[in-house]
């Protein structure tokens, strides 16, 4: 974790106040224990403040768990129309983005007498008043602006024009499209459309300005998660010109590794091979049992130099997205499946680390080097776990295996030992064919080969951080901060209910939850809690403040070993380069003083790119479904809200929203100790990890969610809160029988 300071003082409430009130812009935790020279346990003392102060109302949280003074929300505001809601009315948000992850609810009043409605896009300038507790009503005093937003959809023929069914499952209602703005679109197509101003506070309208593809056709999946996401997919003229222009690179000054049987060890499917491992035993007299290890990393920074039209590019795009059906590269292809991909037999520049580690998986040393390198073979996972388990080892090199598995054998050794927390959260991939049909839908198998490519890495990107660190050069972190304090708690009351208990009081670190992982081997609600601690844990991200990867129990790491994929280990390759004088594509001195800002960036890049991919997953698996409607399947609860249970299907991962109405006519509190819905009239109770049998009631291609129910359970009409009589149950069918709703949990190392 992040070093340890000498304090003069522990902070007050008072200064941790003031601190608050005087900064420009909302603050997290890390800000104000790095303000008041706090680290390690003394990291608490900050949360404890937070937690009080928030509670007597003298801050507010807001997105990212980042502060502001309270009694911020002023009483005119600036807001923007996000959306549409089921009555067609304007929903409204504050555009201040200090009003964050708990923002106040805000009710748009009609005036009818300043023309039409405000849109979807639409920026206004109004008046607020405080109803209650977190509930506004806003009057609008002027429109500061009307522009167009994008939506996405299906396309409905209706009449001589249609209607468009959103792709976004916030949008509760359709928008018109007039038969001279439907641009020849088809019944039962995805477009693309800008929304048009409309009536006053009538039924929005919008134009077609681009045909997507059938909602029925898989290959229609990526190309609309793309453009819903604003994943930037054509490259400039320039970069391409760049890239292709490059060639193979001198040796120059590089080490010749071309003797070093080296192995690239991927999946089945991968396309760029930006790593390569071997290992060895230590001939080192004086470290019997140790290992010597070399990690080569594809020599990006020779091809792609600070502000050229590819680090532009690279920079803009953040990270490569991977999607079942394709990639979107962060370079172009010459790059990322040519020169900068380790091909077998093929002469690469690389960054190589030698690592040295002794009988108990500690590392004792390390060196970079530039190198030139000859890749010895292409492997996959599956290959080299069944050269491992004894099985067929053909295509092979010669002693390769058995040393890679000896030195990872002490480098796991040494993950528990530190305490790193190690979830075994299984994932799962659409397996399409070459016709973009979809075969099926399977888990991944997660093999010894894939921890022990992960450990290689990990150690990689230790060293890394340690050599910028110790050398002066700006480094972009791997960031994993403590858990939130509120979350623990939660988590500790929730393993309570289940007779299990996190060690650690106020100073939890991440032994106290590995070994709580360790006790739930073959306990009954053992991926339960699993799900419980990864939603305990936060968000993992870019920056230059060093404060440690709490997930993975290490002071200093930073990414290093994905230059091809990731924008991040680029940086991190031009400041090794610069700091230990390797010769030309070093970091500059301009983009080294940005590195705050273009963390933020990229730490956004990979959230939207995170997105993107299971949203893709979502739909494709939607569509696999779509013709299994009524089917029963054998699911677990994953997740409980008052609204019902989000449910995981065993035999393909999917996942979907079990409504409350659906559970049959008892009436269900939500009880968020047990992270359960109890019944009011019986003993039935539906917990976190619970199996259940589940029948697929509806599968909405044009959101990607499935809707169940329970076998022989007929759902309960319910009523709207005031009495306002039968109201849609969350997550029911809309006007095509399809549903909205899905529930997504995965955060990055």
């Amino acid at each position: 974790m992040a070093r340890r300071r000498q304090t003069p003082e522990l902070p007050t409430r008072e200064a941790v106040l003031q601190f608050i009130r005087e900064s420009p812009s909302p603050v997290g935790k890390r800000e104000i224990a790095r303000a008041f020279q706090l680290s390690g346990p003394d990291r608490g003392v900050i949360a404890t403040c937070l937690d009080e102060l928030e509670e007597r109302g003298s801050i507010a949280r807001g997105r990212g768990r980042r502060y502001v003074a309270g009694n911020r929300i002023p009483s005119v505001a600036v807001l923007d129309v996000v959306g549409i809601d089921e009555d067609g009315e304007p929903v409204v948000a504050l555009s201040d983005e200090r009003q964050a992850d708990n923002p106040p609810h805000v009710y748009l009043m009609a005036d009818r007498q300043r023309g039409r409605a405000p849109g979807p896009g639409d920026r206004i300038l109004a008046r607020l008043n405080r109803q209650s507790a977190g509930v506004y009503s806003a009057q609008i005093v002027r429109v500061l602006e009307r522009r167009p937003l994008k939506v996405f959809g299906v396309f409905r023929s209706e009449g001589a024009g249609g209607v468009l069914e959103p792709a976004d499952r916030r949008q509760k209602t359709e928008f018109l499209i007039a038969e001279n703005h439907a641009g020849d679109a088809e019944d039962g197509e995805l477009v693309a459309c800008e929304t048009l101003p409309g009536r006053v506070f009538g039924r929005p309208l919008a134009k077609v300005v681009e045909r997507i593809g059938r909602e029925s056709d898989p290959r229609s999946v990526a190309p609309l998660v793309i453009a819903r996401n604003d994943i930037p997919d054509a490259f400039s003229e320039d970069a391409l010109t760049q890239a292709e222009r490059c060639g193979s690179a001198p040796m120059d000054n590089r080490a010749d590794l071309r003797d070093v049987p080296l192995v690239t060890i991927d999946d089945e499917t991968a396309r760029d091979y930006d790593d390569a491992v071997w290992a060895e035993p230590d001939g080192d007299p004086g470290n019997p049992g140790g290992w010597h290890m070399v990690v080569a990393i594809a020599d990006v920074a020779w091809y792609v130099r600070p502000d050229d039209a590819l680090d532009r590019t690279a920079r803009e795009r953040g990270n490569s997205v991977y999607l079942p059906d394709r990639v979107v590269p962060m370079l172009p292809e010459p790059l990322s499946n040519g020169w900068c991909s380790l091909n077998p037999g093929e002469d690469r520049p690389c960054l190589a680390v030698d690592m040295w580690i002794d009988a108990k998986g500690r590392k004792r040393r390390h060196r970079f080097r530039r190198a030139m390198i000859r890749s010895a073979a292409r492997l996959t996972y599956s290959r080299v776990q069944r050269a491992r388990d004894g099985g067929e080892a053909e295509g092979i090199p010669n002693g390769i295996v058995e040393p890679l598995y000896g030195a990872f054998q002490l480098l796991l050794a040494a993950r528990e030992e530190r305490g790193a927390i190690d979830l075994d959260m299984p994932e799962r991939r659409a397996v399409l064919d070459r016709h973009g049909a979809i075969e099926r839908i399977e888990r991944r198998v997660r093999h010894d080969s894939h921890r022990l490519i992960e450990e290689f890495m990990i150690l990689a990107n230790i060293c890394a951080a340690e050599t910028l660190r110790d050398s002066g050069q700006p480094c972009m972190y791997r960031l994993h901060d403590d858990p939130a304090p509120d979350r623990v708690v939660a988590l500790r009351s929730f393993l309570q209910t289940l007779g299990l208990r996190l060690a650690g009081g106020q100073a939890v670190r991440p032994r106290h939850f590995a070994q709580l992982v360790r006790r739930l081997a073959g306990r009954p609600h053992a991926a339960a809690v699993q799900d419980a601690i990864l939603r305990t844990q936060a968000k993992a991200e870019y920056g230059p403040e060093n404060i440690g990867h709490f997930g993975l129990a290490l002071r200093d790491y930073a990414h290093f070993t994905s230059p091809i994929r990731r924008y991040s280990d680029l940086l991190v390759h031009r400041g090794l380069i610069r700091g230990l004088r390797l010769g030309p594509g070093g970091l500059d001195a301009d983009t080294g003083s940005r590195f705050k800002e273009i963390g933020a960036h990229i730490s956004m890049t990979e959230r939207r790119a995170m997105t993107a991919e299971r949203e893709a997953l979502d739909r494709l698996v939607t569509l696999f479904l779509v013709d299994r409607v009524g089917a029963s399947f054998e699911a677990r609860v994953t997740g409980v809200e008052r609204f019902g249970l989000f449910v995981e299907l065993e035999e393909t991962g999917a996942n979907g929203l079990l409504p409350v109405s659906a559970l049959g006519e008892a009436r269900f509190d939500y009880d968020e100790r047990r992270m359960a819905l109890v019944s009011h009239s019986s003993d039935r109770v539906f917990r976190l990890g619970d199996r259940l049998r589940v029948a697929l009631a509806e599968a909405n291609p044009a959101t990607g969610s499935l809707l169940f129910n329970l076998p022989g359970v007929a759902p309960r009409e319910f009523t709207a809160p005031g009495g306002r009589g039968p109201h849609r149950r969350p997550g029911a069918a809309g006007r095509h029988g399809r549903s909205p709703g899905s529930f997504q949990k995965k955060r990055s190392r």
